[in-house]
């Protein structure tokens, strides 16, 4: 099989490297030149994941028709905030009746859209059954250096999610299918939110109990969201949902805990941010989340804080003081 793996980014070339590894041959296309080219002559990603060699049936290319040329699978894997605007470009040279699957975590902040109804909104209708979104807790690193991993497969038509499942399973990467694209999709995204919080607390000290505690309710609140989106909460406590926010808490990896652990130690948002070479997508999909959450009028608390840190200025230490001085009341509520 003939894949085209649209993202050359860290995650992009990981599942480039768990097909490979399955006997694919995978074309990543990159927005970087240097990266397309390296993939290309020496099958790594030197800016992404250097020092770690991919099989030869990954290359790579600058070009996105050549990239699309013959695939029978194609992977879009690019940052949210791109995600529209490389999928427009790539439509005239998406093959016709293919599986795409969006293996990007996040909700556009204009329109408020999963990036599963981005590609619904940049799409023709005849391509939306073969829409599938992949989400789990996933470090690229790991996933590469064939550390066992689990994650999630979602679409409407079973079928079409099995035979993504089939295509990417392995005796490493262990997928499983679902046919709750809402559920899998926020949990996927909300969960980098949470772990900005969770880094925030560490990097001001505290312990595992309010890292505990930020995680449990921080789920809660997704559940709320997720479930007056559609989604089935049984998804949230699965891959899609409690994985991925165990991992994004407490993964050392964990871009998102990075940027909280700068922010609980005392530095402002724009020096954190650079001094990464790659994507935090929780900072985007917090100001989504928070738009969302009004719209949808869910209460989401945790997620409000955040949003408050990030984009107001509020300092750690008064968003904790706004937290725990809230009005007591039972833990559980109807949805």
């Amino acid at each position: 099989m003939r894949a085209a793996v649209i993202g050359g980014g860290s995650w992009g070339t990981a599942l480039a490297c768990v097909l490979g590894h399955n006997g694919h041959d995978v074309v990543v296309w990159s927005h970087d030149a240097e990266v397309a080219r390296a993939l290309a002559k020496t099958h790594e990603n030197p800016k992404y994941l250097p020092g770690m060699a991919l099989p030869k049936r990954v290359t790579g290319t600058h070009d996105l028709t050549e990239a699309n040329a013959g695939a029978e699978l194609v992977v879009a894997a690019n940052p949210s905030h791109v995600t529209r605007a490389v999928m427009r470009e790539a439509l005239p040279s998406l093959p016709k009746a293919t599986p795409i699957v969006c293996a990007t975590k996040g909700i556009e902040n204009d329109s408020l859209l999963t990036m599963n109804e981005v590609l619904e909104d940049v799409l023709p209708a005849e391509m939306h059954p073969y829409l599938v979104c992949l989400s789990g807790p996933s470090f690229a690193k790991e996933t590469v250096l064939k550390q066992p991993t689990a994650v999630v497969v979602a679409s409407p038509w079973e079928k079409m999610a099995q035979r993504v499942q089939r295509w990417f399973s392995n005796e490493y990467f262990r997928v499983y299918t679902s046919i709750d694209v809402a559920g899998v999709e926020l949990g996927g995204s909300l969960k980098n939110v949470c772990a900005i919080a969770a880094g925030i607390s560490d990097g001001m000290g505290f312990g595992s109990n309010t890292r505990a505690a930020i995680m449990t309710r921080g789920l809660a609140e997704l559940v709320r969201l997720a479930v007056k989106k559609g989604a089935n909460p049984l998804t949230l406590s699965g891959l899609a949902g409690m994985g991925d926010l165990v991992l994004t808490c407490t993964g050392e990896l964990s871009r998102n805990r990075t940027v909280g652990l700068g922010l609980g130690r005392g530095q402002k948002l724009k020096e954190v941010l650079a001094g990464m070479t790659q994507v935090a997508e929780g900072v985007r999909t917090a100001k989504s989340v928070h738009d969302l959450a009004r719209k949808l009028n869910v209460e989401m608390p945790l997620h409000e804080a955040i949003y408050r840190i990030l984009y107001e200025d509020l300092p750690p230490k008064a968003a904790l003081q706004s937290l725990t001085s809230r009005e007591l009341k039972s833990e559980f509520q109807l949805h």
